[in-house]
């Protein structure tokens, strides 16, 4: 009888265990989907009234300093959503809480929805970006909205630190299995040794003193975090002559 009440201890700490991280898990949910609703309600509609400011939609504003206010207003707050964004997939990755669900995608499709949702940026850097074998590209099993926030961030940050009137070029090959999709910028490059640092979230390519580019550094982790959770893999390597060169490797449909 002592014997099967001791046997009978460790089944019962095991359970109040799987309580615990249950309702951890829980609670961490919980307070994802409210940190994201919390952050993004306000910021949608701070976006929202500022562009209707800015567009004049029911008539001039008055002063022209007050348009411009509410154009930076509006960057301002596209950028905090970006950040919020990106801290809240960081953190749904970390937890294991992301659910993400591979299905079919064209890999055309992915990379027109991301350069059309950089072309702003894009424009104002005159940044010219090929992408070779554009509406042939092979389909890929991943899940849609990652696929496209990893790739948005990775061609984003080629943009965002390439020259002027630069240019990016986008190549795709598979393997049978894998897509291998790599991007080559024209940007200032890094040494080898910093490239593990910059798959660590909050780290900047150059110094916060002297940097061109803004942002928090959590682009190139949630790419490669995202790339990971899907079956796939990100890697960076100096580009030739100068540069980035980024390989993405998706599973093939």
């Amino acid at each position: 009888m002592v014997r099967s009440v001791a046997a009978a201890r460790p089944d019962r700490r095991r359970e109040a265990q799987a309580r615990l991280e249950a309702r951890a898990e829980e609670q961490r949910r919980s307070f994802l989907r409210m940190a994201s609703h919390e952050l993004r309600t306000p910021l949608n509609s701070i976006l929202g009234f500022s562009e209707l400011i800015a567009g004049e939609i029911y008539g001039p504003v008055g002063a022209p300093e007050y348009k411009t206010y509410a154009e930076l207003i509006r960057d301002s707050g596209r950028k905090l959503l970006v950040l919020a964004n990106q801290v809240i997939e960081i953190a749904r990755l970390e937890s294991g809480s992301a659910d993400l669900v591979a299905r079919r995608e064209p890999l055309d499709h992915i990379l027109d929805d991301v350069i059309d949702g950089l072309a702003e940026e894009v424009r104002r850097r005159e940044t010219l970006i090929h992408v070779a074998g554009q509406g042939a590209l092979p389909e890929v099993r991943v899940d849609p909205k990652g696929a496209r926030t990893a790739l948005s961030a990775l061609i984003g940050n080629g943009v965002t630190h390439g020259p002027q009137g630069g240019r990016m070029d986008i190549t795709v090959a598979d393997d049978g299995a894998m897509v291998l999709v790599e991007i080559c910028d024209q940007g200032p490059g890094l040494p080898v040794a910093d490239i593990p640092r910059l798959l660590r979230p909050f780290e900047q390519g150059e110094n916060a003193l002297v940097r061109r580019g803004e942002g928090a550094g959590l682009g190139l982790p949630l790419a490669a975090m995202l790339c990971r959770e899907m079956g796939g893999a990100l890697t960076l390597s100096p580009g030739a002559p100068s540069g980035l060169r980024v390989q993405v490797r998706l599973p093939l449909a």
